[in-house]
């Protein structure tokens, strides 16, 4: 069995990574059924002038190049954040068979608010997951990580707040 929170903080860091190259604070790691981190990817919306560059799409995205499905689909993608729907359907389509995640999307509403860097969607992943064909595994969220995930996002939401 992997070790959730060892990977949960690995994607933590990548997100505090991300934030200090200028991008949303959000980060994913993939790991192999061996405990391996295959790659790790932080939102690069800036660096890429694309907003849909978000860390879990990326990775997907780059797994999907880079690994066969029947590979991927025993592999685990861990996050800071419960993907959006967005995310959700590129993990979907990549086959990458297990998601992780610190927080649940009704928690980054919760930081984000209104602020327009981030127009959150209020659907789980499970409600997504739960409307295809692939029997895809998903746990979090883990609220023993809540102070440290929501440390990265500290001042970056609405900063007048």
């Amino acid at each position: 069995m992997l070790d959730h929170m060892k990977y949960l903080k690995a994607a933590n860091e990548v997100a505090r990574n991300a934030r200090e190259r200028g991008n949303t604070p959000f980060g994913a790691v993939l790991v192999d059924e061996n405990g391996n981190i295959l790659m790790e990817q932080g939102n690069a919306e800036r660096d890429l002038h694309d907003r849909t560059a978000h860390a879990e799409r990326m990775l997907a995205t780059r797994a999907s190049q880079a690994y066969e499905p029947s590979f991927l689909w025993k592999c685990t993608l861990y996050t800071t954040f419960e993907p959006c729907c967005m995310c959700t359907g590129a993990i979907y389509w990549s086959n990458i068979g297990h998601i992780v995640y610190g927080l649940t999307e009704k928690d980054l509403l919760k930081l984000t608010g209104s602020d327009e860097k981030n127009p959150t969607f209020d659907i789980s992943c499970r409600t997504i997951l739960a409307a295809g064909q692939k029997d895809i595994a998903v746990e979090g969220p883990f609220p023993e990580l809540k102070e440290a995930v929501e440390e990265v996002h500290r001042g970056y939401w609405n900063p007048e707040n």
